[in-house]
């Protein structure tokens, strides 16, 4: 059952109902398929809807209508009391075969707050949606992985919590007793459930990060390096991870398919681990974003980040996912996570160059620079372009120039095989040249770190020369 809260009475505990902007249910599981619905957007002034429009068309609901009023945003029901009422006529006086009929979905187009989103709901008599709602929607249908679930359910918690305090607010306490007694009321009551699944969430949320931070110590301390790919959403980040890694992971031309972090080995490269992980869009509020902080912090922690950009896009949109990405994921995590520093800063990689001519693509390239990044890497996963290419960038970012080693046949000093010491170098680097003498010196051309280097030669001595 799903109803619209009274303002007048308490529910009972075991019936659920809808809020404004919940994403469906404060009780129980919440609606997670949204294909075939109908929705009203309302939008002040002249704003560039087609983003929000994306968003929706990827959950399948369908917007009849975009419903415009200009002058300024009203700070209790976002369009006038007026404009709001002739919109609620107009719904409810609809015939068979009217755009509007099946309508049970608003959407407004703005962060819209919790006293705006109780007061259309009051106004129109159905749900109500903001931008951050349609949100939490999306991640909420195509969350798969406990993780995902996890961080989704805290989000979304945190934005129900937010809507039911409003209407909490608005109701007069200790006057409208419900089940709870002393004057604690139903909607309270919900409240205080709410915040102990809350506190059991953030419980599990804090020992996944715990264990997925353990997981990067063992990394560093096997000696594997690591590949962040951050990004606006739809950017092309699992299509590449898939081409580097050959690990199959969800690539579907829609917004936010990936939710979770996905890391694989890069192919012929043990050394070198990918981390795919979530895209993010324009203003994402605080609290959204910090449900996803170990996500986050997987690829922002990495021994080199990579910052995808969908050279389709018009130099304005690359420009602006360009600077959401610096403003919503760089600079706001650097005081949440380990950070970015100056010796490993992001680096841009133009994707689906198989879509552009040769001039956009130097354009955005240009476009890159001037935005105070370094030289872009241009590539296309679907045709292959320039992905060796990106590969000998990553390991030269990683590792510097490659090493020449030669190793020496078996002593009375060092008397293991030479073929021990190969498989050491196989383990611990990325070998592109393996050359065997008559004399039976070995002539290996490799990328490894400096600290592998070391360890190899302290194992080994003279038995390995550098060349």
């Amino acid at each position: 059952m799903r109803l619209t809260i009274p303002m007048d009475m308490a529910q009972p505990s075991d019936d659920p109902f809808v809020v404004a902007g919940s994403g469906g249910v404060v009780l129980g599981e919440a609606r997670t398929d949204h294909q075939g619905r109908k929705a009203l957007l309302l939008v002040r002034g002249s704003e560039d809807t087609s983003e929000l429009r994306a968003l929706a068309e990827t959950m399948g609901i369908t917007i009849v209508e975009t419903v415009l009023q200009s002058g300024h945003v009203d700070p209790r029901t976002y369009f006038g009391k007026g404009r709001l009422e002739d919109i609620a006529d107009e719904r409810r006086s609809t015939l068979s075969g009217h755009p509007w009929e099946g309508v049970d979905l608003t959407i407004i187009h703005t962060n819209a707050t919790p006293r705006q989103l109780v007061g259309v709901n009051q106004a129109l008599g159905v749900e109500v949606w903001d931008r951050v709602r349609l949100l939490l929607a999306l991640f909420t249908a195509h969350a798969s992985s406990v993780e995902a679930r996890t961080q989704v359910r805290i989000a979304q918690l945190q934005s129900d919590r937010t809507i039911l305090r409003e209407v909490a607010q608005q109701q007069t306490t200790g006057e409208r007793a419900g089940y709870g007694g002393g004057g604690v009321t139903a909607l309270q009551n919900v409240i205080a459930n709410l915040n102990r699944e809350l506190t059991n969430l953030r419980r599990r949320q804090k020992r996944h990060a715990n264990a997925q931070r353990e997981h990067r110590r063992q990394r560093i301390r096997s000696g594997a390096m690591t590949v962040g790919f951050v990004g606006y959403t739809n950017a092309g980040k699992s299509s590449l991870f898939q081409h580097l890694s050959g690990k199959p992971v969800l690539v579907e031309d829609q917004l936010f398919s990936t939710l979770e972090t996905t890391v694989g080995r890069m192919e012929k490269s043990p050394r070198i681990l990918l981390a795919d992980t979530i895209g993010f869009i324009d203003n994402i509020p605080n609290a959204t974003l910090a449900a996803f902080k170990a996500t986050i912090a997987e690829a922002l922690n990495a021994d080199l980040t990579l910052i995808l950009v969908d050279t389709s896009d018009s130099l304005p949109e690359v420009t602006r996912k360009l600077e959401t990405t610096r403003r919503e994921v760089l600079e706001r995590q650097e005081h949440e996570t380990e950070g970015l520093d100056d010796d490993r800063p992001p680096y841009v990689v133009l994707t689906k160059i198989d879509k552009v001519t040769p001039a956009q693509q130097t354009a955005v390239s240009d476009l890159v620079t001037q935005l105070g990044f370094p030289a872009p890497v241009a590539l296309s996963s679907m045709t292959g372009e320039g992905v060796e290419e990106l590969q000998h960038f990553i390991r030269e970012r990683l590792f510097g120039s490659p090493f020449l080693l030669h190793i020496h046949p078996p002593t009375t000093e060092h008397p293991d095989a030479s073929e021990r010491i190969v498989s050491a170098i196989y383990d611990q680097g990325m070998v592109e040249e393996d050359e065997r003498g008559e004399n039976g010196t070995i002539r290996v051309n490799v990328w490894m770190t400096k600290a592998c280097l070391a360890q190899l030669r302290g194992r080994w001595g003279s038995r390995i020369d550098i060349k």
